[in-house]
C-alpha cells in the first residue's frame, strides 16, 4: 500500500518501522519542524524526522498544513492512505478527504475514553485498570472518528508513562499492520463512537505535576507515575525543587505528623524516606534535587541526613505560588 506517514515523537517510530518492514510504500514522511531543545537550546529534529533521514525517506516538515503548497506536497505523494501517529498538527478536511482509504490514526486509549492530547497520563491518573490503542478513521472533530479496531493491555502497578508509552507504541504498530489488509479490501465496518461516553485528556502543564501532600498517597503515587518523563512530579525542599521520580505506597503514617513531613520508612529499618500524606504514606524510591542527577532515595537519604524531619512543599517559594521549573 502506498502511504503518507505523519508523526513526530518516538511513540510513532514502531509504526513507521513496521510499515517499512511489511513492504508498504512510504511515499512521504511528514513531521513537525526542528526546534530548540536541551540545555543549550540547539535545534533538534523530532524522532520521526531523524529516522526518516536515516532511512532515506522523503521528508516534509511544515509548520502547518494549511498553506496550499503544503497540501500540494502531500497530494503529490498520491497516498492510498495517510497513517497518523501523534503528529501534533490539525488536519484540514482537504487532507482528510485526500486518500481513498482515509486518514488512519493510532490513538493511545480505548476510545471514546481519553480523547485529547495526553491519554496515557490520564489513564494512569484516573487509576484505570486497562488501556489500549485504537485505529480510528479521522474526521474534523478531536478524536471523534469511527473506530476500525482496538487492542487492550492492563495497566500494571509498576507502569509509568514512559513504560506504558513504549508498550502501547508496539501494540499500535501490530494493530495497524493487522488491520491494513482488511481496510484495503473494504471488509472493515467502522464503529461510530458513543459521544456520551467520551472523556478528555487535556494537554499537561508543568504546574500540574506539583505534589499536594494533603491528597491521599494513592493519588500522589499515580501522579508520580503519570508525570514521569515530563514534567516529572515535584515538590520543594529547603527552597529547592525536588523531583519525585519513583515511589510506592506505604502504610499509615504515625499519628500527629503534618502532611508533607519526611519520616523514616514505616515498619522497616528506615532505609528509605517516606512522606506523610492526607491518607497513608508515600515511600520515595528515586528523587532528583534541583540541578542534580536522579538518585536512589536511599542514597539521597544517606547524603542528606537532615532530610528526615523536614516538611516538603512549605518553602517561601511554594507559599508565594511561584513554582520552580525544572531543567
Amino acid at each position: 500500500m502506498r502511504v503518507v506517514f505523519m508523526g513526530t515523537p518516538a511513540f510513532a517510530l514502531p509504526a513507521l518501522e513496521g510499515l517499512l518492514a511489511a513492504g508498504h510504500d512510504v511515499a512521504l514522511v511528514v513531521s513537525q519542524p526542528d526546534r530548540p531543545a536541551g540545555r543549550g537550546r540547539q535545534s533538534a529534529s523530532p524522532p520521526v524526522a531523524k529516522r526518516a533521514r536515516q532511512r532515506g525517506l522523503a521528508l516534509f516538515q511544515p509548520a502547518s498544513l494549511k498553506p496550499p503548497e503544503a497540501f500540494a506536497r502531500v497530494r503529490d505523494a498520491r497516498p492510498e492512505a495517510i497513517v497518523v501517529v501523534a503528529f501534533g498538527l490539525l488536519l484540514r478536511h482537504e487532507v482528510l478527504d485526500l486518500p481513498p482509504l482515509g486518514c488512519l490514526n493510532i490513538h493511545a486509549s480505548l476510545l471514546p475514553r481519553w480523547r485529547g492530547a495526553a491519554p496515557i497520563p490520564a489513564a494512569i491518573l484516573a487509576g484505570d485498570e486497562e488501556t489500549g490503542v485504537c485505529l480510528m478513521r479521522m474526521e474534523v472533530g478531536l478524536d471523534t472518528g469511527p473506530v476500525l479496531a482496538c487492542a487492550r493491555t492492563p495497566i500494571r502497578r509498576e507502569d509509568d508513562t514512559p513504560a506504558l508509552t513504549a508498550r502501547l507504541a508496539e501494540l499500535g504498530r501490530d494493530l495497524l499492520l493487522q488491520t491494513l489488509p482488511a481496510c484495503a479490501a473494504g471488509t472493515l465496518v467502522p464503529e461510530p463512537q458513543d459521544d456520551h461516553l467520551a472523556t478528555y485528556a487535556p494537554k499537561i502543564a508543568r504546574e500540574d505535576a506539583r505534589l499536594d501532600w494533603s491528597l491521599p498517597a494513592v493519588e500522589l503515587w499515580r501522579r508520580v507515575r503519570a508525570y514521569r518523563g515530563w514534567p516529572d512530579a515535584f515538590t520543594t525542599w529547603q527552597a529547592h525543587q525536588l523531583k519525585i521520580l519513583a515511589s510506592h505506597l506505604g502504610p499509615a503514617a504515625p499519628p500527629g505528623e503534618p502532611v508533607g513531613r519526611v519520616i523514616p520508612e514505616p515498619d522497616s529499618r528506615g532505609s528509605r524516606p517516606a512522606v506523610t500524606t492526607g491518607h497513608g504514606s508515600l515511600i520515595l524510591d528515586m528523587v532528583a534535587l534541583e540541578g542534580r542527577r536522579p538518585t536512589d532515595a536511599a542514597d539521597f537519604l544517606r547524603g542528606h541526613r537532615d532530610f528526615v524531619g523536614t516538611t516538603l512543599g512549605t518553602s517561601a517559594v511554594d507559599a508565594e505560588g511561584e513554582g520552580i521549573e525544572g531543567s
